[in-house]
């Protein structure tokens, strides 16, 4: 008599069916497409004389089919009472959403449609040793969104969180471009400060941006919030060549802009990214 306890796994079924009957399962990967919108895996497992194949999306998908194959020949096999519940099959798309990982989700969202794979930069990292704040960009085609966590993995995971909000609505049956989900507007572009009639970007046009106590650091922020662009600071550990301490302001705007400074403390270093960040979207905004 093979018994098993309900809500197992077919993995878990056949692996206790073959401690007892002195026959472990032997899994073996026959396929694997990775290049094609959405990859499958095909798993071979050898179970006694019996051998089974299964086709998923994931590797561990493939194993559990390639099993749940092997279990409905043993349970078929009149010479094995094999009195167990149909087990259970793991369907990513029920799982909890507190479950799933937003990281391998957004790679294959981006896979399924064709998009190019999500890239992940350590933009920032900061805070007392004991409280650790990490920053993190994550680039999908020509988009951006930024991600903070107490750890490099919470960052990237809060930044992938973010494109998949953005993307809820999209129906996983079509390949979409990537620019009829989010529009067709790439952000903040120099023809956007140009000809955008804010208030902000007009004040930066008549200001000689050589004012002492500007707060530059406030100023840009204000600018970003009516462009539509976010700024990331990024701490440089190295020293310059005199002993100042460096910083780079990295905009996200159309294209990506990436302005230095230094000082003689990280603020003052963050202060002066930001004064000649300004100072070149002042350049950008007057041209015609």
């Amino acid at each position: 008599m093979i018994t098993a306890k309900p809500g197992k796994t077919p993995i878990q079924v056949l692996h206790e069916y073959g401690m007892k009957t002195k026959n472990i399962p032997v899994y073996e990967c026959e396929r694997s497409d990775v290049q094609i919108h959405v990859p499958t895996f095909t798993f071979r497992v050898t179970v006694g004389d019996i051998t089974c194949t299964g086709e998923g999306t994931s590797k561990k998908l493939a194993k559990h089919r390639a099993a749940e194959a092997a279990i409905n020949i043993l349970k078929a096999n009149a010479s094995i009472c094999f009195a167990v519940p149909d087990p259970l099959m793991p369907d990513p798309s029920k799982q909890p959403k507190t479950q799933l990982n937003p990281i391998g989700s957004l790679q294959e969202l981006a896979i399924h449609h064709g998009w190019r794979l999500p890239e992940y930069t350590l933009s920032q990292e900061g805070g007392p040793a004991h409280k650790r704040e990490y920053t993190t960009i994550c680039r999908l085609e020509s988009f951006m969104e930024t991600g903070k966590g107490a750890s490099k993995k919470q960052a990237k995971r809060n930044a992938a969180e973010k494109f998949l909000a953005k993307f809820s609505n999209i129906s996983p049956e079509n390949h979409i471009s990537l620019t009829n989900v989010v529009g067709h507007s790439l952000g903040c572009t120099w023809h956007s400060l140009r000809n955008s009639p804010g208030e902000k970007i007009n004040l930066l046009k008549r200001s000689l941006l050589s004012i002492p106590n500007t707060d530059y650091i406030q100023l840009l922020s204000e600018i970003a919030k009516e462009q539509g662009f976010n700024i990331t600071y990024l701490d440089i550990d190295e020293l310059s060549a005199n002993g100042q301490y460096q910083c780079l302001a990295e905009l996200s705007t159309s294209p990506i802009t990436v302005c230095h400074g230094s000082g003689i403390s990280c603020g003052n270093a963050q202060s002066d990214a930001a004064h000649n960040a300004l100072q070149y979207l002042k350049i950008i905004a007057e041209r015609k």
